[in-house]
């Protein structure tokens, strides 16, 4: 099983597909790991090529996270190591964060973005935000329980639910916690603008997580994105695989063709 050492930390990785072309890169998000994107990696691993990695302390990697650049230098290293110069990246949620960090920090080395259930900036209100902050004082399993409960769309099957409760509280505490607030202290909306590349934001419109309005607030700062909405909740990797790989290959068909271009890959 591929690993790399970054920074003290052991990080696994899946490297499949094609070695021609800007690969696509799949990043996770908050408490998942990369079979978050089972779906995606059956579908384009046959004709291009695909990277996904656990980020640090999640599924099979190690080491405590401490902010979102800190997970976007991972990302980084691990793309120069396997001598990855352009791509795509492909992020949910926090993994979208980082992949708005990648973008900022590496514009040069971004074909096209994708970013799934994921927005700038998480803004709320008073409320709401003392409601969070109370939620942190929870038993940790009944925090992990209540957040991801509320990520789902309605109707989604409790089982399932169930299951990928018990997935994220397996994963560390100081881990879920430190993701918990760097993704709090994320802002980069004031700097959208300077995103320059192509951009599929992809949201569903049941999301309580990170709501349809926060980001419909950033796409208006995105000087080239196109938005679709789907019938999910926040965890649309999971609710509906098959609407964020057809929303990806349009994306990058598609897509890549209404802006003169033929399709990436």
């Amino acid at each position: 099983m591929p690993h790399i050492e970054v920074g003290g930390a052991r990080l696994r990785f899946d490297d499949e597909g094609r070695r021609d072309g800007v690969p696509l890169v799949f990043i996770h998000g908050w408490t998942a790991d990369r079979h978050r994107w089972d779906h995606q990696m059956a579908h384009f691993a046959p004709h291009r090529r695909v990277i996904r990695l656990d980020l640090r302390g999640h599924g099979e990697s190690e080491g405590v996270p401490r902010t979102i650049d800190e997970l976007a230098d991972d990302v980084r290293v691990l793309l120069d190591r396997l001598d990855v110069d352009r791509f795509v990246p492909v992020g949910h949620s926090m993994g979208g964060m980082i992949a708005q960090r990648l973008a900022l920090g590496h514009p040069e080395r971004i074909e096209r973005m994708v970013l799934v259930g994921s927005i700038s900036r998480m803004t709320y209100s008073r409320g709401r935000g003392l409601l969070m902050a109370v939620s942190t004082l929870l038993p940790f399993r009944l925090f992990v329980s209540a957040n991801i409960h509320r990520a789902f769309g309605p109707g989604h099957p409790r089982e399932e639910v169930r299951a990928y409760v018990r997935a994220s509280a397996a994963t560390p505490r100081e881990v879920v916690m430190r993701c918990y607030d760097a993704m709090r202290a994320f802002d980069v909306l004031d700097r959208v603008g300077e995103i320059r590349t192509p951009t599929l934001l992809l949201h569903g419109y049941h999301d309580i997580q990170l709501p349809v309005s926060q980001m419909l607030r950033m796409a208006k700062g995105y000087p080239d994105a196109v938005v679709r909405i789907v019938d999910a909740g926040h965890e649309l990797p999971v609710e509906d695989p098959a609407a964020v790989t057809a929303a990806v290959e349009w994306f990058l068909t598609a897509g890549a063709q209404r802006d003169g271009a033929g399709p990436v890959g």
